[in-house]
């Protein structure tokens, strides 16, 4: 029932003890061969570690060195730009106090500048008038004599005046038609050679009534000051003025004394007035404000040796082509009312010489015009029909400013108009040269009449000139038409 089991072989166990201490021993001998060798390498190595350690301290070292030397150096350059820096931030900043000083010195200087401105503009104006005043001494200087409106400028203008002359320009810019942006005020040059007239005139509450000076307005445009300026106050009027007579019977109706401001007058009244011619003082035009003595028949009727009718002149021209024109110094307006009868409107010039001419001409119904000899006529060219004058145009006018004067009348009247010198009085001397003066014109002689002036006495040998003339633009009261050419038939002319 059982099988036998397979025998093992018999092992020897001190055979594998003797084999097991020999590779012991073996390995005991290898390692510590292994050990030795490998101590001394390792001694070897760490000599050469330390020889090593040694050279690359002392390259470390001299590089450590050399670098902190390089950095002292930039360090210290550093150290004197950053001086140099600081010199400069303390020059910067003295620079700035300075300025700040100087700055401030300047605006206690502009504050003082502007302590009585109102606006930096005011000062700025000021500064300007200050230059062009400097400006204008220096021009004075140099022409002393001929520059009175500089030499006003010099001293000191009414601030009226300055306010009226002072250039203003136009609340819409440029202007085409004007070819300008600037306001220009007109005054007479005369006004600068009458100052102390002229700070009388302009001295006045604006808003107010102005001051009863009519006769220092008269004197002034009398002396050159024309036209006046404008003032910004209100003209006086007479207290108890009442309704003008009416149209037509004004023309030839003495006006209510009540109509007129008479503080300007000696006398107060026309029967004052009329009664002069009776008294035989020298005063102009001394029965003109008689409607019903010499004025009523003058031009009208009952003509002397040198008068013309006005029937007679108005027949030089054909009918209804003399209509507008001018009587220059026409006292009370006698002559305009005359031709207004005949259709024809005339506007007078006159001033008021000891009476009310102008506001007796208008309370006439007929057109005064404030105007002297010396302001040139105020209508353009060509534009009048006729131009008459009775007594003004004489020898009493310098001969240049006359010369003058009759070149204006020909630049008003149109081609073919009349020119009626009515009664020029000179010395019988003088007459050659007055009729050579108005031959010049070219003007057409229709009548002519030369008598004797015996007003002041046959002593003083004066003669009265009546003329009427015809011409491109005028007439002594007497002429016939004629072509007048020049070269350029462009220009011609005619002169009837």
């Amino acid at each position: 029932m059982f099988k036998d089991k397979p025998l093992r072989p018999k092992v020897n166990y001190n055979a594998i003890l003797i084999v097991c201490i020999l590779g012991a021993n073996v390995i005991a001998v290898l390692a510590f061969s292994s050990y030795c060798s490998t101590s001394g390498r390792v001694a070897q190595d760490e000599s050469s570690r330390r020889d090593l350690m040694g050279t690359t301290g002392t390259i470390l070292d001299n590089s450590l060195s050399t670098s902190v030397n390089h950095l002292l150096l930039h360090l210290n350059d550093s150290r004197q730009d950053i001086r140099s820096v600081i010199r400069e931030m303390i020059r910067m900043r003295q620079e700035v106090q300075e300025l700040r000083e100087k700055t401030e010195v300047l605006t206690a200087r502009i504050a003082q500048l502007t302590e009585d401105d109102s606006s930096n503009r005011d000062s700025m104006h000021n500064r300007v008038n200050e230059r062009v005043k400097e400006v204008i001494d220096q021009m004075a200087e140099e022409d002393e004599g001929n520059n009175p409106w500089m030499q006003w400028a010099k001293g000191k203008m009414p601030k009226e005046l300055q306010e009226y002359t002072a250039l203003r320009k136009l609340p819409l810019g440029w202007n085409p038609a004007l070819g300008s942006d600037t306001n220009v005020a007109s005054v007479g040059h005369g006004c600068a050679y009458n100052k102390d007239d002229m700070a009388a005139y302009m001295n006045y509450e604006v808003g107010k009534d102005c001051p009863e000076d009519e006769p220092l307005q008269q004197k002034l445009v009398l002396k050159g000051c024309e036209p006046l300026p404008r003032r910004r106050c209100f003209a006086r009027k007479p207290p108890n003025s009442s309704e003008p007579v009416p149209w037509p019977e004004s023309m030839w109706t003495v006006p209510d004394d009540n109509n007129i401001l008479w503080t300007a007058y000696r006398c107060k009244s026309f029967q004052c007035l009329n009664e002069r011619a009776k008294l035989k003082v020298f005063e102009d035009c001394l029965d003109c404000f008689d409607l019903n003595g010499r004025e009523k028949h003058r031009w009208f009727d009952n003509p002397g040796s040198l008068d013309f009718l006005i029937t007679e002149v108005l027949k030089l021209k054909p009918p209804g082509t003399i209509r507008i024109g001018l009587d220059i110094g026409g006292g009370t307006a006698s002559f305009a009312a005359r031709m207004r009868e005949n259709n024809v409107t005339i506007v007078t010039s006159t001033l008021n010489l000891a009476g009310p001419f102008n506001n007796f001409i208008a309370q006439r119904g007929l057109v005064p015009l404030f105007l002297t000899i010396s302001q040139r006529l105020p209508f353009f060219d060509n534009t009048l029909d006729i131009v008459h004058s009775m007594h003004v145009l004489s020898n009493w006018i310098p001969t240049e400013t006359l010369e003058f004067l009759l070149y204006d009348i020909d630049r008003v009247l149109r081609p073919g108009g009349l020119f009626w010198v009515d009664h020029f009085f000179c010395v019988e001397s003088q007459l050659e040269l007055y009729v050579s003066m108005i031959d010049k014109l070219g003007y057409t002689k229709h009548k002519w009449h030369v008598g004797k002036k015996l007003d002041r006495g046959p002593e003083f040998n004066e003669s009265y000139t009546d003329g009427s003339l015809i011409n491109s633009s005028a007439s002594w009261c007497f002429l016939s038409t004629e072509i007048h050419g020049d070269k350029n038939p462009g220009h011609a002319k005619l002169r009837a």
